[in-house]
């Protein structure tokens, strides 16, 4: 018979991380579905043409996610997980159908603004936490990243098709309504947890803050959404331009992207949760992403060799958001989860903010290539890091 830190995971551990996982996806369609059609709807708006403009649209999301997050991760540490997440997708709801009845851009990043402002993704996460017991978390965590990538990918697809369907007032609308969606679901699907008892002293921060492992992997998160978001600031209009393709048909070039990622995705989570090779995997996909901004940047405009890229990208992308959560929530001291999985996601949305902003300022100042540079600069510090961490595996360190 095996021993209790070998069984494997409960019916109520397996169904609480699928539902809470499907939760954080819900939301973070907020972010996802505007990313791919964006920049091209833009120009129909009032100063929409501005890219930087354009860019802080889709990075003020972040900004205020930044400023938000903390506070809901150590609200959730103390008055419940459960009441921060029905606050904050009510405030996120209040976002989405704000930017829906925008019609200049200036009304979309108030909107945006207020999306971000339902910060509840280290409260999701921390209760996906007190639900499982120690020896699966990883895996509840590794649901929570992948529904990110999955989330990511589905967008990519579906988003131009919802834009050519029902617009961009339409796209926002679509988003609120899951989130209040999600308020029903996460009241009557998921179970309560008791509170973790505080400690004394109010080190928590503290601890978090000190902790280099938990350091880099923030840096990690910050380094993936920052490329990310910068990205999308001009590979839509590269996908017009180049590629050819109008924004309703960029679907034919993000699907069967998409699909070939999953085809790498699984055999690499295997091999770095089963077989111990977790850095060896986490670091070969930071390489991957700087290939391909090295990709994009010289990149003679081909269809082709933007599908190549973005196959590329979607491979890399999927891995890291699978495996950063469950290290973060492996790391983490188990009184302070909320905390720290609040800074984890503050660094991500600083780096969604700062992606956007900075995308756009480079755009309009050096073009595609400026921001397809300064994005793999900043990939480059985040491998020298990934390098030279430890990395646990097991209950133990690689």
């Amino acid at each position: 018979m095996l021993s209790p830190t070998h069984e494997s995971m409960s019916p109520d551990e397996r169904y609480s991380g699928l539902i809470l996982s499907f939760v954080f996806a819900l939301r973070m369609l907020g972010l996802f579905l505007i990313l791919p059609v964006f920049a091209v709807h833009a120009r129909q708006l009032p100063s929409g043409d501005d890219v930087m403009l354009v860019g802080m649209a889709l990075g003020a999301y972040g900004l205020t996610q930044a400023l938000f997050q903390i506070a809901y991760g150590v609200a959730s540490d103390r008055l419940g997980r459960k009441p921060v997440i029905f606050f904050g997708l009510f405030i996120f709801a209040i976002g989405s159908f704000t930017a829906a009845l925008s019609t200049d851009i200036h009304g979309i990043i108030i909107g945006r603004a207020l999306q971000g402002a339902g910060a509840v993704s280290a409260a999701v996460t921390a209760l996906a936490a007190d639900l499982t017991r120690p020896q699966h978390l990883t895996k509840v965590m590794a649901m929570i990243g992948s529904s990110i990538g999955l989330t990511f990918a589905l967008s990519m697809v579906v988003a131009p098709l919802l834009y050519d369907g029902v617009g961009m007032a339409g796209i926002f609308s679509l988003t609120g309504s899951l989130s209040l969606f999600g308020i029903y679901i996460v009241k009557k699907l998921v179970p309560d947890a008791p509170l973790v008892p505080r400690q004394p002293g109010g080190a928590k921060f503290s601890e978090v803050l000190r902790d280099k492992a938990l350091l880099r992997l923030n840096f990690g998160v910050f380094s993936l959404h920052f490329a990310q978001t910068a990205m999308w600031v001009v590979l839509p209009s590269a996908l017009v331009g180049a590629g050819g393709l109008p924004v309703g048909e960029h679907w034919k070039a993000y699907l069967p992207a998409v699909l070939l990622s999953f085809v790498v995705l699984v055999p690499a989570i295997i091999a770095a949760e089963k077989h111990g090779r977790m850095k060896f995997v986490f670091n070969a996909a930071v390489v991957l992403l700087l290939v391909v901004q090295a990709g994009f940047a010289g990149l003679s405009g081909t269809i082709s060799g933007l599908f190549l890229w973005l196959t590329l990208f979607f491979v890399a992308f999927n891995i890291l958001e699978a495996v950063q959560p469950s290290l973060i929530s492996r790391v983490a001291p188990a009184h302070a989860k909320g905390a720290a999985l609040g800074i984890y996601n503050t660094t991500q949305s600083l780096g969604l903010f700062l992606g956007g902003v900075a995308g756009g300022w480079l755009a309009r100042t050096g073009g595609a290539t400026a921001v397809w540079s300064v994005c793999g600069a900043i990939l480059l510090v985040w491998l020298a890091l990934g390098l030279t961490m430890p990395f646990p595996v097991r209950g133990r360190q690689q």
